[in-house]
């Protein structure tokens, strides 16, 4: 696929960046840009999350998506390629800023996420010329396009002397909104972000949380539950809702044998009430 050359401030989406500190003079890119201005989130994070991390990632990402959000992130390991496939997973559009250019995917483990992402219609980009190879200052100097592009950034999970940080630093310098993921007070990957919750930033515990600062008018007047097809599945529901995860819990709290509670998952599954986060652990979709 050819590589395209844009200027920031000949083009609609774009133009944001033409605002901020030290914008950059051209974005080259695969795949397709949205052609207007639309609600745009960043969301970022450490690059090996914990379970927790990669649910709210997946979540939030997933559901800010559907709501027709784009979702930004940088093609990373951990919570940036979470953040990529809940978006193409929930049929949104999803762009991935590069810290080299982008007729090489970096980490080359995420070659098959990069197709994903231009063939769902998002686009990898960057502001380096091919070619340049990947550099760590590179990594840093991207933050501020991821945080540029968007309307408002997400950090999810990250410790204090993350990389992650450079982006909140970028979205202050550039008057972006900060939304950070409340933490475990114990986890090491959680201090950055509680830290940031001490200096001002926005606590996220939902969509609405987000929706209700950068897109107003895509709030519905209340939230649809999921309700189970079967009294079951109805009681699997609550109990997810409650915040049980195990399956091993569940299914005590349930109250039915293992076969039966099996059969119930997997009929739960496959109609899109519910999803596997790995270990035995399930959550609502």
């Amino acid at each position: 696929m050819n590589i395209k050359k844009v200027t920031p401030d000949k083009h609609k989406y774009l133009s944001i960046l033409d605002h901020i500190p030290r914008p950059p003079e051209n974005i080259f890119f695969k795949g397709s840009l949205p052609v207007d201005r639309m609600p745009t989130v960043a969301i970022v994070g450490t690059r090996k999350p914990t379970s927790y991390g990669r649910e709210v990632a997946y979540t939030l990402a997933h559901e800010l998506a559907q709501k027709g959000i784009i979702i930004v992130s940088g093609l990373a390991l951990g919570i940036d390629s979470i953040a990529h496939r809940a978006a193409l997973e929930a049929g949104g559009t999803t762009l991935a800023v590069l810290g080299n250019s982008v007729e090489q995917v970096y980490p080359r483990s995420h070659k098959a996420l990069a197709e994903q992402i231009i063939n769902s219609g998002g686009a990898i980009l960057s502001e380096y010329e091919p070619p340049t190879d990947p550099r760590g200052y590179q990594f840093l100097a991207r933050n501020r396009i991821v945080s540029g592009l968007s309307d408002a950034i997400i950090i999810v999970e990250a410790a204090m002397r993350s990389g992650t940080l450079s982006t909140a630093t970028h979205a202050l310098e550039q008057g972006r909104e900060v939304f950070v993921v409340p933490g475990n007070i114990t986890s090491p990957l959680s201090r950055g972000c509680n830290a940031l919750l001490k200096q001002g930033a926005h606590p996220v515990t939902c969509t609405e949380d987000i929706l209700e600062v950068i897109a107003p008018q895509l709030l519905t007047s209340q939230s649809i539950l999921p309700l189970g097809n079967t009294p079951l599945e109805s009681k699997i529901i609550e109990l997810l809702q409650s915040g049980i995860r195990d399956g091993d819990q569940l299914q005590q709290q349930s109250e039915v044998d293992i076969v039966t509670f099996n059969q119930a998952l997997t009929m739960m599954e496959l109609n899109g009430l519910i999803r596997a986060l790995g270990g035995n652990q399930w959550t609502l979709l």
